[in-house]
């Protein structure tokens, strides 16, 4: 049987059930066309036995042993990339970003292996499809009439999930945890919808539930903690939003209010090539268009910087300055 889902306004089909995530229902008309055909515990059939393997990327992040994290390997006959992590979950993705497959073995379980997918994997997939991507988190926001999104960019554990889980928790809509797929139309930018979770670290938990163990791990290996918009009854967007403001979350300061100031033209366009998702692997034509992409980006989207306090129970006091903030660009 095979399921379909919504991600990042792509079709997926995918061979068994994806974990956290709700099939796109059955239509009378039969399967809906499908962008990404995701094929769980299976190896592509058609690697020739020697295929040449071309290291293209090797993670700076390493595992406990000191291994690297991930390793990206070319696999140019058979027009594959292969994603190796150090657990042992393996991913092969097509170049034309049409189809994934995956394997792993114990311990890892289809929890383990769903959050490469959900992440780094469907990451690589959308920048091979030319889709940019930042590396950041969305939330929309209510304006007369209609939605605005705002996209919260800033340095490993600077608070994105976080920020969007709290302003989540205040009733506004959720569009994307740590990627953020844009589409340029009709001279706007949409924020296309993720997925209905966020990740969170555990003392992001502690500091929005009071309790690290408020939220379920994905699996028993993985320390972040999952924020299921369904089971907390939090809204998730069904639809691209427009992107009204892009924020950067800058070093914490001791200042006891939250400050929001805008960037110069320079700064924001390096923080915000910076800030793109999977551009290791991209190809110097990739690059040239990415760089246009931003260049127009940053005409129609303004760039702030948040600097706030490191104190977490200052967190709603940080919420209320970005809603005031973005009011006040409309």
């Amino acid at each position: 049987m095979t399921l379909h889902y919504s991600l990042f306004g792509l079709a997926v089909a995918s061979n068994i059930p994806i974990p956290e995530l709700t099939p796109v229902p059955a239509s009378p008309h039969g399967d809906p066309a499908t962008d990404v055909q995701v094929h769980w515990q299976a190896t592509p059939r058609f690697i020739a036995a020697g295929s040449t393997l071309d290291l293209a990327y090797m993670s700076s992040y390493t595992d406990r042993a000191g291994e690297p994290a991930l390793k990206i390997w070319s696999i140019p006959s058979a027009g594959l990339l292969r994603l190796d992590y150090s657990d042992g979950a393996r991913f092969w993705v097509s170049r034309d970003g049409k189809s994934v497959w995956s394997m792993w073995s114990e311990p890892l379980s289809i929890d383990d292996t769903a959050t490469y997918l959900l992440g780094p994997v469907l990451g690589l997939v959308l920048r091979l499809r030319g889709v940019t991507c930042l590396h950041a988190s969305a939330i929309a926001f209510e304006r007369p009439g209609s939605l605005v999104a705002a996209a919260f960019i800033g340095a490993e554990g600077a608070g994105k999930s976080t920020t969007a889980a709290a302003l989540a928790r205040q009733g506004l809509t959720v569009l994307s945890d740590d990627i953020v797929a844009l589409e340029e139309r009709d001279a706007r930018f949409l924020v296309k919808p993720a997925y209905p979770y966020l990740c969170l670290w555990p003392e992001s938990v502690a500091s929005l539930y009071g309790s690290a163990d408020a939220l379920p791990a994905f699996a028993a290996g993985y320390d972040k903690r999952c924020l299921s918009l369904d089971r907390e009854s939090l809204t998730f967007a069904k639809a691209p939003v427009p992107l009204g403001c892009i924020y950067i979350l800058g070093e914490r300061t001791g200042q006891p209010e939250p400050a929001i100031e805008p960037v110069p033209a320079q700064q924001a366009f390096v923080t915000l090539v910076a800030n793109t998702y999977a551009t290791n692997m991209l190809d110097s034509e990739m690059r040239k268009r990415e760089f246009e992409t931003l260049g127009r980006l940053m005409q129609s989207v303004p760039v702030r910087l948040i600097r706030a306090h490191p104190d977490p129970s200052r967190i709603p006091a940080l919420c209320v300055a970005i809603r005031e903030d973005v009011a006040s660009l409309s």
